[in-house]
């Protein structure tokens, strides 16, 4: 139960109501809350590391000159030499790579009970986005390398045209044929909740004929849900650990949130700009992958950039500046995400959900850092942020507020 006390005077003291969720976190709670997600600061580092090491070993040996030797024994065709390095390249690097998504997306996850599956469980997912990584991939890496044939001076510019064509594509058909082979999608069974929620969707004429529920508990313990797809492919799914881990109004707070993703339109401010800086990272590389080529390509067997040799070149420069991008693609996540919390705080008006969630949030992401960490790690508002702004939302909208103190241990309470 979540007490309710007026505050002192009759007044709503904004900072008062945040302090009280706040301080529901405290002890060994917060502390391995904090010592996770500053962990994941460093993640970023080394797995660029891991990423910028295995290619380049795959230069050293001359590995991707024997795939594509390989590939011109196979064809003479430049399409297929090219898809066969790409797929020989992807399956030798994600094999390499493997002992590091082991530890930091299985070991890492079990050490700090953020992970319910068995080692042979996740092995098996992994081995579902190999495979589809293995069918996806060397088709993009076949016509990019056909626009740096056709078009030497200007081919990072149609290559990002090449890989905004794949995400809308996918966006499209992940929610059909990709999201199922991870997780189980069922109708939401019809009662008040359903209705509920489809009348939050009523008033902004958001598509709701189709709300499923997704088995996620089986992989983790962490709430989720999204209004994903296009077109006919629209639907609205949330996972089961939100139904049986939260209230309603905790529930109501979280589909007003992804609503306004949708309404926002979101998913294209994001691929547009995501894209953009993708595409300064392909001209960065248009520039820095043929010297790099003309001083070390004789020893790692690479011809030229249009050479699919050259495949980890072009990976290691996109790798390093993806890195150096990290601060700015997570303000833009987050501005997405500081904007679909206040719509749907209008949304649902569920300003003590909100905030609830925002708590629970902490299982896996620091509660209160300082400004600049949040700027530079979050790519969410942080905890504290989130909360302030429902208490904000409620001393400006709500008649009447009253401070909530949530009793302790709430959290693990549902």
């Amino acid at each position: 139960m979540l007490d309710l006390l007026a505050a002192a005077g009759g007044s709503f003291d904004v900072e008062t109501a945040t302090r009280a969720y706040l301080d529901t976190l405290q002890g060994s709670a917060r502390a391995q809350s904090d010592a996770y997600f500053e962990g994941g600061y460093w993640l970023i580092l080394w797995g660029t590391v891991v990423s910028v090491l295995i290619d380049w070993l795959l230069l050293r040996f001359r590995l991707a000159n024997a795939f594509r030797n390989l590939g011109e024994r196979v064809s003479k065709r430049r399409w297929l030499v090219t898809g066969i390095t790409g797929f020989l390249y992807l399956l030798a690097g994600s094999l390499a790579v493997l002992p590091w998504s082991i530890y930091a997306d299985f070991y890492r996850e079990k050490s700090y009970d953020l992970l319910d599956q068995s080692f042979g469980a996740w092995a098996g997912e992994w081995a579902i986005d190999l495979a589809i990584t293995l069918i996806v991939a060397p088709l993009i890496i076949i016509l990019v390398y056909a626009v740096i044939r056709r078009a030497p001076r200007t081919w990072w510019l149609w290559a990002t045209g090449v890989i905004g064509a794949f995400l809308t594509v996918g966006m499209i058909l992940g929610p059909v044929f990709i999201a199922p082979l991870f997780n189980t999608y069922t109708e939401m069974e019809q009662g008040p909740l359903r209705e509920k929620i489809e009348a939050v969707a009523a008033q902004y004429d958001i598509p709701a004929e189709h709300i499923y529920v997704f088995d996620q508990s089986k992989q983790h313990k962490r709430i989720s849900a999204n209004v994903s797809g296009l077109g006919p492919t629209i639907r609205i799914s949330l996972n089961d650990n939100l139904l049986e881990r939260t209230s309603e109004e905790e529930i109501l707070a979280v589909m007003g949130h992804e609503m306004g993703h949708y309404k926002l339109n979101h998913v294209w401010w994001i691929v547009g700009i995501m894209l953009s800086l993708f595409a300064l990272g392909l001209f960065v590389t248009s520039r820095i992958a043929p010297w790099l080529i003309a001083r070390h390509g004789q020893r790692w067997g690479v011809r030229d950039i249009a050479d699919p040799a050259s495949l980890p070149v072009l990976a290691i420069c996109m790798a390093v500046w993806m890195f150096l991008m990290t601060p700015a693609t997570n303000s833009l996540i987050r501005w997405a995400e500081s904007h679909a919390d206040a719509f749907g705080l209008d949304a649902a008006r569920e300003p003590d959900g909100f905030a609830k969630v925002a708590m629970r949030l902490s299982e896996y992401r620091k509660i209160e850092p300082g400004p600049l960490e949040e700027a530079l790690f979050f790519d969410h508002p942080s905890g504290a942020t989130r909360v302030r702004m429902a208490m904000q939302w409620k001393a400006d909208h709500v008649e009447n507020p009253q401070v909530v103190v949530p009793e302790a241990g709430y959290l693990d309470s549902e």
